[in-house]
């Protein structure tokens, strides 16, 4: 990791970014993405080398293992930079082609100062100590906001990632999707999942979250260092289906926090629901008309 205070700082290959003329509500424009070299580079013994984005954010505690990332929708993404091997985590959110991943801006683009989207992107769900059960997911796309991609500003520290199809299938209809909720508040019992360690299981915990600020959320638990930087806080999780409603993602503030003991996440409002609208269609979103107040059903 470079820098304290961060829970990435990761330099990616360069990449144009594209700012719109409407900076609370334009997206950076999608970067396509293929699966050449990612699929070889990823053998056993680089995954279970791999370090968490923000491994400076040294684990003090431990939550509970989690019974199964690929029942919460979760998985380990990890990418190759000329820092080294690295890896966050990302969960699947339901979308209309069934191929769409949330994570962590920070965790697929630079930032200001960074050179933009990184590359050699691979997605395993169900990941354990280098076991991959679901197969390895190569990328298409990945989308993050101009205003996370030029400025770093934390309120947009969201993004998302759209997935190749692996043997003929999307990767929601393998494994089933979380919905996701748009400007819904700030207190919520969550579920939050997430990779601190790519050589064992992930971990989770449950608690309540509190608002940090108005555009930000917080959750307590310890355990979560750098590589849980975009796990999903899923709410309204059902025992019975095991799916529930994304309410946020380990990031924003600090990038997600300066300890392993407390975690934020942006509040996901109307810019975030532009990008996924961007996320699903390809197309952009700046001057559609954004609704508040709106839980994305699909």
């Amino acid at each position: 990791m470079a820098g304290p205070g961060a829970r990435a700082r990761i330099r990616l290959v360069a990449v144009a970014v594209l700012v719109m003329a409407s900076l609370v509500t334009g997206c950076a424009p999608g970067r396509p993405h293929g699966p050449v070299g990612a699929l070889a580079f990823w053998d056993r013994a680089r995954l279970l080398a791999a370090l968490p984005l923000g491994s400076g954010r040294v684990q003090r505690g431990q939550s509970h293992p989690a019974g199964s990332a690929a029942a919460l929708r979760v998985g380990a993404l990890f990418e190759h930079d000329a820092s080294g091997d690295h890896f966050c985590t990302a969960s699947v959110v339901a979308s209309p082609d069934k191929d769409l991943l949330i994570t962590a801006a920070h965790c697929i683009n630079g930032g200001q100062g960074g050179n933009g989207y990184s590359s050699d992107i691979v997605f395993i769900p169900g990941y354990r100590d280098g076991q991959e059960p679901y197969g390895v997911w190569t990328v298409a796309r990945l989308l993050v906001a101009p205003q996370w991609a030029k400025f770093s500003d934390p309120d947009y520290d969201v993004g998302f990632v759209v997935l190749q199809p692996h043997d003929g299938q999307n990767i929601q209809a393998v494994l089933g999707a979380n919905k996701l909720a748009i400007d819904r508040g700030y207190r919520y019992l969550v579920h939050v999942t997430g990779y601190p360690d790519s050589a064992n299981a992930p971990i989770t915990c449950v608690n309540t979250t509190s608002r940090q600020s108005a555009t930000q959320l917080r959750f307590d638990c310890p355990g979560y260092t750098g590589g849980t930087s975009g796990s999903p806080w899923v709410t309204q999780f059902s025992t019975r289906s095991r799916t529930g409603t994304i309410v946020g993602v380990i990031g924003g503030y600090q990038e997600g926090g300066d300890t392993p003991s407390v975690s934020y996440s942006v509040r996901l409002g109307a810019a975030v629901h532009d990008l996924y609208e961007q996320a699903v269609s390809g197309k952009t979103a700046a001057g559609q008309a954004l609704q508040r107040d709106l839980a994305l059903d699909i």
